[in-house]
């Protein structure tokens, strides 16, 4: 008869605690949540202290009575969900629910789920943390507050089912900025140049523009840029200046010479082993996995994996976390694995140790395998092929935070020529050290891509006259900010202070299931629907929608549940004032269901104008005349519609039924040609790319269309008589090393936009498109 329960949030720990735990202990499960407020009243009272009104949530009521039950018939009880806030509120929960009177009641808390936490988890039990507890009530008061008192009034101003939330709504806002600052974005011109030189010794080596007399280069013009190019060609008359402003005149034919040379060795430092976010963040950039898609991965790698005749096996530790401590037994265990794998060079004479930024809860670690035994490849059958691309790269991040840098040698060479200074740099990797485990992904290595280049310089000293080879001139323009990705914008959420990590595969779902703003080519997108209810929120709730204040109320939750604040005063700060936003935009909030914008076309059936409305599906257009008419019609949704309605975007291309010119109008399933002659001409055609469909037998063509979800695509025009689509856009020039018919344009974060040939066989790419 077992004497002690034990009580975890998963079914899945409960085999994997089974495994360790004798006959002497119960395993059950409360599946998440046990209670929570209700679902359609606010169940908070502000005017009593804002009490929360729980109860239990009615698909757990057999679980609970099954915990009640368990606990009747042992005389200790160890409440064990996850080590988190979420956790401990469940763990109260529990506590409160089961009622266990003259029972000892514990609460553990598992870092990982291998033997030896598990059995000093439970060797050395803790009680139930209050201000912990406190923390998360908190939070969940605020977003209660916030969530349940402005969805409604979008449904009365906008359309119903629309929601807001504390956290969501500012990453919503975040992107829509993002957007409004590149449509402002003006490119400014500008001109890179660089010379081809050769020394005593080869190789030859190109060198860039960095100074003119001295000061930081700046040609704005192909006018400067000719200029200067003369003028190191010797084609400038004496006596002559650049535009650029000079102080003095120069001799013709400058010789170019080695001003000034460094050799230095650099070294590049591993990274810490992940945190959540970094998780994420890398997850996205190298395994190209939603922030969702990873966390539920990692969930199942924590809680257990069936590793055959050993049965279930947690194999990484608890992956909602924001420390990169680590702990001294598993220092001891990687360092002897790097021993034992790698030769001594690889090992630093000491362990490494990582600070965490900013608050953290350093009673959790950082993400790292709980076992040095198991090896991703060893266990590689067992895993489903994301778990294993996930394991492995926690693996490799940990093995590799305790190994030595790689050092290059780096060589910096600065040519004067004239009025001009040159810069070359070129590193070789002369020990790669952790990089041999694990390269990091693109934007965490930005400020090291010169010296990750591999660029070889010939032996070089200073006083050394080059001759010069070639002269490139090369227009550029500046560039607006980026989109943001899943990666970039859960860092951007992080440095901020905007939520925390284990809400933020939860953020970036909801704002795509709300359709405030959607994924294309990995970049995110705000919506109509977004940038509306966006602006409608910064104007009547600008606290709410402001980045720092959000900032600010996580660091009031941090300092609750470490006890220097009180959950009342943060409430009572909070609600005072947002309390009069609430009433004043009841009343004063823009009605978007009311707006009507005007379109030019003309109602069939009593010949008033037709306006643009909102309807609980979003918009529509409708007659101005009404009620008397009651016309209405589906128009295109998504960007653009306005213009749409009200013609589009005017076209060379003739109608062929009326001999009107064709407008480029955007439908549900992407872009089309509509005549221009609507309503007398409802002639509609696809817009050609000019790629013939490939598939043998067909005539079509291959246009652009979208899916339900918005994501561009690229089909034949015979659809559904045929089927052949592809996500990469066709282009009509020919392969020229196989003889396909079509390039496709494809997209990578690391290399931008290039041409490649479909044909997976033949390889060919261009790098100059």
């Amino acid at each position: 008869m077992p004497d002690s329960l034990i009580i975890v949030e998963s079914p899945t720990k409960v085999k994997t605690l089974k495994k360790y735990l004798g006959a002497d202990y119960e395993v059950l499960a409360s599946k998440g949540h046990i209670k929570d407020l209700p679902k359609k009243t606010l169940g908070i009272d502000p005017q009593n202290e804002f009490q929360p009104t729980y109860s239990v949530i009615d698909d757990k009521k057999k679980v609970i009575a099954d915990l009640k039950k368990a606990a009747k018939n042992v005389s200790r009880i160890f409440l064990a969900p996850d080590p988190d806030r979420e956790g401990e509120a469940i763990a109260w929960h529990i506590a409160e629910e089961i009622k266990a009177k003259n029972k000892e009641i514990y609460r553990v808390l598992f870092n990982d789920l291998t033997k030896n936490t598990i059995l000093d988890a439970i060797n050395h039990p803790g009680k139930l943390d209050f201000n912990k507890y406190e923390a998360q009530q908190t939070r969940r008061i605020l977003d209660r507050l916030v969530g349940y008192q402005i969805s409604p009034i979008l449904w009365e101003k906008v359309k119903r089912g629309l929601s807001a939330g504390r956290v969501q709504s500012v990453a919503v806002r975040m992107i829509c900025d993002r957007e409004e600052e590149i449509k402002r974005f003006i490119p400014e011109e500008y001109w890179n140049i660089s010379v081809q030189l050769k020394g005593v010794t080869p190789p030859p080596f190109e060198a860039r523009l960095i100074k003119i007399t001295g000061k930081k280069a700046k040609v704005k013009n192909e006018a400067q840029a000719n200029e200067i190019v003369s003028r190191l060609s010797g084609g400038v008359k004496s006596g002559s200046k650049p535009t650029i402003n000079l102080s003095e005149d120069r001799d013709l034919q400058p010789q170019f010479v080695v001003s000034k040379l460094e050799k230095k060795e650099v070294k590049k430092e591993s990274l810490p082993p992940f945190t959540t976010s970094k998780l994420q963040q890398e997850a996205s950039r190298l395994l190209r996995f939603s922030a969702k898609k990873t966390m539920a991965t990692a969930q199942k790698l924590y809680e257990g994996i069936e590793l055959g005749e050993e049965g279930p096996v947690g194999l990484i530790t608890y992956m909602r976390t924001d420390s990169v401590r680590i702990a001294e037994d598993a220092l001891k265990e990687v360092r002897s694995y790097i021993r034992e794998n790698y030769d001594p060079p690889f090992l630093p004479a000491k362990a490494r140790f990582f600070k965490s930024k900013g608050k953290t809860q350093d009673a959790h670690e950082a993400i790292r395998p709980s076992s040095m035994n198991y090896n991703p490849q060893k266990i590689k059958h067992f895993l489903s092929a994301d778990q294993f691309r996930l394991y492995q790269l926690i693996w490799n991040r940990f093995v590799a935070s305790q190994m030595n840098p790689a050092l290059y040698d780096q060589t910096t060479v600065e040519v004067s020529a004239d009025f001009y200074t040159f810069r070359a740099q070129g590193a070789i990797l002369k020990f790669p050290g952790y990089t041999i485990v694990y390269t990091e992904g693109k934007e965490d290595k930005e400020q090291n891509e010169e010296m990750e280049s591999g660029k070889i310089l010939p032996d070089l000293n200073e006083g050394e006259r080059l001759t010069l080879l070639k002269i490139t001139p090369e227009q550029k323009f500046t560039q607006p900010p980026p989109r943001f990705s899943e990666a970039s914008l859960v860092r951007e959420l992080e440095e901020q202070g905007i939520g925390r990590p284990s809400t933020y595969a939860a953020i970036l779902s909801t704002i795509q299931d709300r359709n405030y703003a959607r994924l294309e080519q990995g970049k995110f997108h705000p919506t109509e629907l977004g940038t509306i209810v966006t602006e409608l929120l910064v104007k009547n709730f600008p606290k709410v929608m402001d980045v720092s204040f959000t900032a600010s109320l996580e660091n009031q939750l941090d300092l609750i549940e470490e006890g220097k604040q009180k959950r009342i005063e943060t409430l009572q700060e909070f609600y005072a004032p947002f309390e009069e936003d609430l009433s004043k935009a009841r009343l004063e909030m823009k009605n978007i269901k009311r707006e009507e914008t005007p379109t030019d076309l003309i109602c069939e059936k009593c010949q008033s104008p037709m306006v643009i409305k909102w309807g609980k599906n979003g918009k529509f257009i409708a007659c101005s005349n009404y009620p008397a008419c009651k016309n209405t019609r589906n128009i295109e949704q998504g960007e653009g519609v306005e213009r749409s309605a009200k013609g589009g975007e005017m076209t060379d291309t003739v109608c062929p039924k009326c001999g009107k010119n064709m407008l480029i109008k955007h439908g549900r399933f992407g872009r089309f040609l509509g005549c221009s002659g609507y309503p007398d001409c409802k002639h509609t055609m696809p817009i050609s790319l000019g790629v013939k469909c490939p598939q043998e037998g067909c005539d079509g063509e291959i246009i652009e269309k979208r899916t339900k979800k918005g994501r561009s695509f690229f089909g034949c025009s015979n659809y559904p008589n045929c089927t052949f689509a592809v996500w990469d856009k066709p282009i009509p020039e020919p392969c020229p090393q196989c003889n396909s018919p079509f390039l496709v344009e494809k997209y990578s974060r690391t290399e931008g936009s290039y041409k490649a040939c479909p044909n997976k066989d033949c390889g060919y790419r261009d790098d100059q498109s």
